[in-house]
């Protein structure tokens, strides 16, 4: 696999190793830095079900891998594709809204399909590319929203973007560090992202750990800091874009693409061109994961809610094109996006 990196950018959030898959277990971070191994695709799809991966490339890079891991364990069977289907519904299974994983498990998929004399060797060599390729499309990702962005200006993210959410480097998160390399950025400002923290315990992490300065702040301060006027982007990644260019991402997101518009800052979204589903018209149609009322009664682990309250915790919001000023894939870049300008970036 390729190594290539640029300046501020020292981190991967997993690995294979001989024949089995290695996952930086980010429910243990910022405290400490704890591998897992994974050696069956079962292993994987919980992996990426109780968050140890999160973020939509690299729940699909991952998935990829198990993929890899499954045929490894039915390598003896007469009929592989077959004896696999229960493996790859599994991890199909595992996240509901992250396209990228669905896109991942397809090109493996075709590979299987293709019936290479050796499967093993043919699958980790696609699992390798899908994560080589994220790589490059990120570092290109990087400079295209970089380039957006006027020296001096401030920049606030919601959630983690970076290369914990991706193969390196990262979607957002990438852009920042691009443009905090070509010394465009004044601030950087992240959303502490509640219920479960990504952005105070990994995005912080992050950019602390490549020697990049920010300045967190609780969600319901988004408003006020915008009012100042210190804020000219807010970047945020994707799960999934919609045909049309409506935009789902972790929760909070909407909100503060509402605030922004309100007090005069753009809105950037940041996502490999996997992640667009043209399959899906609009953001009504993109199904919204929710998750156990426990993690927005809790922190860490420890109750902060009255006992017997109860609690509504939808993952992910969706935020309406007219909202969204750019997004930048890969690909290309799609100022105030629409169903016709997002169809000819994706022809």
């Amino acid at each position: 696999m390729s190594l290539e990196t640029r300046p501020h950018d020292t981190i991967r959030a997993m690995r294979w190793a001989e024949n089995r898959l290695q996952l930086l277990d980010q429910r243990r971070l910022p405290g400490e830095a704890v591998w897992l191994d994974c050696r069956t695709a079962q292993e994987v799809a919980t992996a990426i079900r109780e968050m140890v991966v999160r973020g939509a490339p690299a729940i699909g890079i991952t998935a990829s891998f198990g993929v890899v891991l499954s045929a490894m364990a039915h390598a003896e069977a007469p009929d592989l594709p077959q004896a696999m289907e229960a493996d790859l519904r599994l991890l199909a299974e595992s996240r509901p809204t992250a396209v990228n994983l669905f896109w991942a498990l397809d090109r493996m998929r075709r590979v299987l399909a293709a019936r290479p004399a050796d499967p093993v060797a043919a699958l980790l060599a696609e699992a390798r590319a899908i994560h080589e390729e994220d790589i490059a499309a990120n570092y290109r990702m990087g400079e295209l929203g970089a380039a957006l962005i006027a020296s001096g200006s401030g920049v606030l993210t919601h959630c983690n973007t970076g290369s914990l959410a991706t193969g390196g480097f990262g979607t957002a998160l990438g852009v920042i560090r691009q443009a905090w390399g070509e010394g465009r950025l004044s601030r950087i400002f992240a959303d502490e992202t509640r219920p479960w923290l990504q952005g105070a315990r990994l995005t912080a992490w992050e950019l602390v750990q490549d020697g990049i300065p920010l300045d967190l702040l609780v969600e319901g301060a988004a408003a006020a800091l915008l009012r100042t006027g210190q804020v000219q982007w807010v970047i945020v990644g994707s799960d999934r874009i919609a045909a049309n260019g409506d935009v789902a991402n972790k929760i909070g997101t909407y909100s503060l693409a509402v605030h922004a518009r309100h007090h005069g800052a753009k809105f950037m979204v940041v996502a490999p061109s996997s992640t667009v589903d043209m399959n899906t018209p609009d953001g009504a149609s993109i199904p919204i994961e929710t998750r156990e009322p426990a993690e927005v009664l809790a922190c860490a682990g420890q109750p902060v809610a009255a006992a017997g309250a109860g609690a509504w915790n939808p993952v992910f919001d969706v935020t309406p094109a007219e909202l969204v000023d750019a997004i930048v894939t890969e690909r290309g870049v799609v100022e105030r996006p629409d169903t016709a300008k997002m169809r000819a970036m994706m022809a």
